[in-house]
Order: structure tokens, then C-alpha cells, then sequence
């Protein structure tokens, strides 16, 4: 689940962009080693490194491919497992960085995590670290993080990276065992000086198929509350997963009028249209290449193809980039071009990745 929201605080602007050409977000699951035993993992994370995990030379390529992108440049965000695994990890930063791309960075809140660590990231010019919380207690979120000791951690890590100036991302899991904490957790993240709150809503991968999606209803009432408290929040809040959230947005704003404000304007439209496979790509930790981390479609391998050539011209990576050829009623809802619906969502339950999005409760206007 751990991965910074699409909107990244130096994503080299979206407004000129062509998701077509240029990804917004690289997401590069380094390693698939963690110390965690996360009940909703999707990389289903273990102790060692894959045999197969693209090396040094492999990783330095990778990101050679990644600059291949051209102007506006991606986001690079580095994920797992654990990054912080990865005894190579400063070098490549130091490699991404030379190639002009901009880097954030999701470790695991482990012993590995201290200030010294943090402090390293900051000099190696880190834009922001995402960490989880998943509950407002160490009782709830160690649970599911399967470690104790794992929610100190992380309140620890947030705390620190706060207090050295490195911008932080609070991810947290939505599904029937989370939505009751939300209201707290946004209560324990008032305490702290994040820049944004992420909410992943779950997708039945890797995990993940062992916890429980919120129904439809439930949905749309917990994106109204989003709605709400984005009005008065000290930092931002985005839904993963859930681009259904900028319908219900987009018509609370029309509502109110003039009272939005022109952050929450500006941060709801740069979303637009943004979803698996389109603004998005995940390179996994053996090179596969899929339209996101939980949407396992592999278009190729970074070790035999060329990324830029695998995002553009793949027909699966076309398929999602083509709403109009959504089938189901995210074919013909009016708002399929700036939701799309989650795809991921709609491979995991239908096996069809173009199909609908199980949770989303809108009713179109031409659906029978």
C-alpha cells in the first residue's frame, strides 16, 4: 500500500502534461525485503530480497529509462518492502538525482527508520517520505502491521522528519477494519505537521484479499466526510484508489459556490483523469512493468523493453488511457474522463481490468 499520493509535492507540474507520453509518477518497488508482515501487503513482502531483483547496474539502467521520458519528467517515488534495504540505496538516489529526476521515498517503520537515517535522506535531497498509520493506537495499526512496537515508530519517524523540515505523507488503509478509527486517526494527525493524508482504499491483492472492502454506501458516506474535513484540515487530503472521491467533490464545490478555496480547487483538478496506468506506472522489484502496484497486468520487463516505449504503446497501458471503452455503466458515466473508476478495483473482483468499479455507488444517467 505504501506509496506517496499522486499528487507529489515536486511532480514538475501537471498542467502541461500528456499522460499519454509522460507518466506523472514512477513508482519503482526497490526491494521486496521488509521487516513487517503487513495483513494487507500487496508486494506480500518478505524477510530476503528476490533473487531476481533487478541489481545495481539493472537499478542504475532503470532510471536511465525513467529520464528517457523526457520533459516534464516524472516523479519518482521508491517503494517495497523496504527501500531502506537496499544497501545501494543512497548511490541510486545520488544516480536519480544526476539524471535530474525528483525522488520520494516510502520506507517501513522499522529500527532502520531513525533520525540519522532521515537526516541522510534530507542530504541526498529526498523530496518527502510517505509513512503509515493504519491506526489511532498501537493496538489497532500494529495489528495490521503485524510488529509490535511499529505504530511508535512511526509516529516517532513522522515526528522527526517533521521537526528536520522533510515534508511528510500519513497513507492510510480504508476497509470495514479501519473506517471506524478514521475519525481518530485524523484526530492524532491534527497532533503532528504533515503535508498531506492519504487515504488507500483496499484492493484484494497480494494480502490484501484477507481484509474486507467498505460496501458502496458506506463509501460515499466516508467520501462525504473526506469532503468535509479537506475543508478545515491543516494539510491536504487525497483518496487512492478511489477517483470516485472527485465526483463527490467536484459537486460539493459546485454546491458551496464560491466558499472552496483555491488550493482545494487547484489540488481536486490536477487529479483529474489520473489513474492506473494513466499518469501512473509501477516497475516491480524484478523489472516487471504494470499500469500500477495493484493492477497485475505485466506489459513487459524493463530488462528486455524500454519504459517509455512499454507506458506509450503497450495496449493494455491504451486500454486504460481510453474510457470511452470502459464497459459496464464506467463506459458511460459522465463522469468517466475525470474518474475512470478504480481499475485495479475492477480486475481484482471481474478479472477485467476496463470494467466497473465495484464500489463506487453512482448510478449514471444512460446506465439501465
Amino acid at each position: 500500500m505504501d506509496a506517496i499520493n499522486h499528487s507529489s509535492p515536486h511532480s514538475n507540474g501537471s498542467t502541461h502534461r500528456d499522460y499519454a507520453l509522460n507518466p506523472l509518477i514512477v513508482y519503482w518497488e526497490m526491494t521486496q525485503a521488509c521487516a513487517l508482515a503487513c495483513r494487507h501487503c500487496r508486494a506480500e513482502a518478505m524477510p530476503c530480497p528476490h533473487p531476481l531483483q533487478l541489481n545495481r547496474s539493472e537499478s542504475r539502467e532503470l532510471l536511465q529509462q525513467i529520464a528517457w521520458f523526457g520533459e516534464p519528467l516524472p516523479h519518482l517515488i521508491l517503494t517495497g518492502g523496504d527501500p531502506l534495504q537496499r544497501p545501494d540505496l543512497y548511490d541510486l538516489i545520488d544516480e536519480a538525482n544526476a539524471l535530474g529526476l525528483s525522488v520520494s521515498i516510502t520506507p517501513s517503520a522499522t529500527d532502520r527508520l531513525t533520525q540519522e537515517t532521515i537526516e541522510r535522506l534530507m542530504k541526498y535531497e529526498v523530496c518527502s517520505i510517505g509513512l503509515s498509520l493504519d491506526g489511532s493506537a498501537a493496538s489497532r495499526h500494529d495489528s495490521l502491521r503485524g510488529v509490535r512496537g511499529c505504530f511508535d515508530a512511526t509516529i516517532r519517524a513522522a515526528e522527526t522528519a517533521s521537526r528536520l523540515g522533510l515534508p511528510v505523507q500519513v497513507n492510510t488503509l480504508v476497509s470495514q477494519e479501519t473506517a471506524d478509527d478514521l475519525p481518530a486517526i485524523y484526530q492524532r494527525l491534527l497532533t503532528l505537521s504533515i503535508m498531506r493524508w492519504s487515504l488507500f482504499f483496499l484492493i484484494a491483492t497480494g494480502r490484501g484479499k484477507m481484509l474486507l472492502e467498505l460496501a458502496p454506501e458506506a463509501v460515499e458516506l466516508l467520501m462525504g466526510w473526506i469532503y468535509e474535513i479537506s475543508q478545515v484540515a491543516p494539510f491536504a487530503i487525497k483518496t487512492t484508489e478511489a477517483p470516485s472521491y472527485r465526483r463527490v467533490a467536484l459537486n460539493r464545490m459546485r454546491e458551496q459556490g464560491g466558499v472552496v478555496s483555491e488550493r482545494q480547487c487547484r489540488s481536486l483538478y490536477q487529479g483529474f483523469g489520473i489513474r492506473d496506468g494513466n499518469g501512473i506506472v509501477f516497475v516491480s522489484n524484478t523489472g516487471d512493468v504494470y499500469p500500477s502496484g495493484f493492477l497485475p497486468l505485466a506489459v513487459g520487463n524493463v530488462r528486455l523493453n524500454r519504459l517509455p516505449d512499454l507506458y506509450r504503446h503497450s495496449p493494455v497501458f491504451r486500454a486504460l488511457r481510453a474510457p470511452f471503452g470502459f464497459t459496464g455503466k464506467c463506459g458511460v458515466c459522465e463522469y468517466r474522463e475525470i474518474c475512470g473508476g478504480s481499475r485495479a478495483r475492477a480486475f481484482a473482483h471481474t478479472g477485467d481490468a476496463l470494467g466497473s468499479d465495484p464500489i463506487c455507488a453512482f448510478q449514471p444517467l444512460h446506465h439501465n
